[in-house]
């Protein structure tokens, strides 16, 4: 195999790509993108790799969930109530599992979005796709959809200004244990459907109680949390000019995010995305969708971990509700058979989007938990460790999937539909489904 650089995904066909215009001024972003100092840090990233391997051996749960599309636009309260339900969240799922939970953001990165067609076409006029504030803008005009290399650096300083609130409220009192469980429970008072879930809630009591009984309630023990970033390793001018050499391990590291994911429509073993992806040390999610075979997972596998080394890779399925069962069990197999380490993530978002008639693409809720018990019903059934969730979600009150205890339906969708892109399971929604992944994992 050849040798690799940051820039050797430049000698690859490379899907999913801005057509830059001004290349000049690309060139100028570039230089100062290479000269802007790490968002995250690679003993960061080293932790969060031996925390996956802790998942993939049924030790820890990994929690992946964040906004489909960041904008640059972003407020502290929308960054807190994301944290909120992200911690809601771990509490029960932790609780239920029994384990420690990985908490990684879809934040501080994910602004880049692959599409189906470059362009579409707007009262009459063919214009650039959108494909996230990191290239161009939503508003449907030509000036606001071409690709403007300005970009990469206003995705830099907003994922910076990102993950200095996220670390303040990581470490000063935001994710206090007792706090989070007083939100659980107003949860679970206000839900039509709250009662099924309270046995778990007073299970949480009883813990927290034995705990400040044992004494176990300083500060640092329960009022403290880390938080890792993760987004898809699109837009590759972006990710080679945030890739750092480390001197004391000799290798490369992505310190644009903890974790980055290659995306269905970008995984081609001889792409861009791969060559860039096999050289850094993050860890890697893959997503495999239908079209994923067992020799295409190899030849993966094979590239971006050829060493076979734990943590280093995240399976991330994404087959439908109606699908999983037909494709799950082969992949399974096929990594038992040759020896793959790997962790096992469902998300059971992306395989499940429709479109109702008035436009508004939607994901049916009673499909999202079809599709995760189905993840973890297989992977029981095979003997191998389901170690994660990934969703697409958000802790606003939005309305933009079907379905869950508030029963909304699709002509309730414009009520305050705000995706920029996919639609989001709102707070609610995403709390109603860790209860009920509770519920199946206790």
């Amino acid at each position: 195999m050849h040798n690799w650089n940051p820039l050797s995904w430049h000698d690859f066909p490379a899907r999913q790509q801005p057509d830059w215009p001004d290349r000049t001024k690309l060139t100028r972003i570039l230089e100062i993108l290479g000269q802007r100092l790490p968002l995250v840090f690679s003993g960061e990233v080293d932790i969060l790799r031996d925390k996956i391997a802790q998942a993939a051996r049924g030790k820890m749960f990994l929690l992946q969930g964040g906004d489909c599309a960041e904008r640059f636009s972003p407020r502290l309260g929308e960054i807190e109530n994301l944290l909120r339900v992200l911690l809601q969240m771990n509490m029960v799922l932790m609780y239920a599992a029994a384990k420690p939970v990985i908490k990684v953001g879809r934040f501080a990165g994910q602004f880049a979005k692959p599409r189906s067609q470059p362009t579409e076409t707007i009262n009459g006029e063919e214009i650039p796709n959108y494909f996230g504030d990191i290239v161009n803008r939503l508003d449907p005009d030509l000036k606001s959809r071409t690709p403007n290399p300005k970009n990469l650096l206003d995705a830099y300083n907003f994922s910076a200004s990102i993950l200095n609130i996220v670390r303040g409220l990581s470490k000063g009192g935001f994710a206090d244990l007792q706090q989070v469980h007083s939100w659980n429970e107003a949860f679970i008072l206000d839900s039509p459907e709250g009662q099924q879930f309270r046995m778990i809630a007073e299970g949480i009591s009883k813990a927290l109680a034995f705990m400040n009984a044992c004494g176990v309630n300083s500060r640092e023990e329960t009022a403290t949390t880390d938080f890792y970033t993760s987004h898809e390793a699109l837009v590759l001018d972006y990710e080679s000019g945030l890739t750092r050499l480390d001197p004391s391990t000799g290798r490369y590291y992505d310190l644009s995010a903890h974790m980055l994911w290659l995306g269905d429509r970008t995984r081609q073993p001889d792409g861009a995305h791969v060559e860039f992806l096999r050289g850094i040390r993050n860890p890697v999610g893959i997503k495999a969708g239908p079209s994923m075979t067992g020799d295409d997972l190899c030849r993966l596998l094979d590239t971006l971990n050829p060493a076979n080394e734990s943590g280093r890779i995240t399976l991330i399925t994404r087959f439908g509700a109606p699908r999983i069962g037909q494709h799950l069990p082969s992949l399974i197999r096929t990594v038992k058979t040759h020896g793959y380490d790997v962790l096992w993530s469902c998300d059971p978002m992306h395989g499940n989007t429709s479109t109702t008639e008035h436009g508004y693409k939607t994901r049916d809720f009673a499909l999202v938990v079809e599709e995760l018990k189905a993840f973890l019903e297989i992977h029981k059934a095979e003997g191998t460790v389901a170690g994660g969730v990934h969703l697409e979600l958000t802790g606003e009150n939005v309305t933009e999937c079907t379905g869950g205890a508030e029963g909304l339906a699709a002509a309730d969708l414009s009520t305050n539909y705000q995706s920029a892109c996919d639609p989001r399971l709102n707070a609610r929604q995403a709390l109603e489904l860790a209860f009920l992944i509770a519920k199946e994992i206790a």
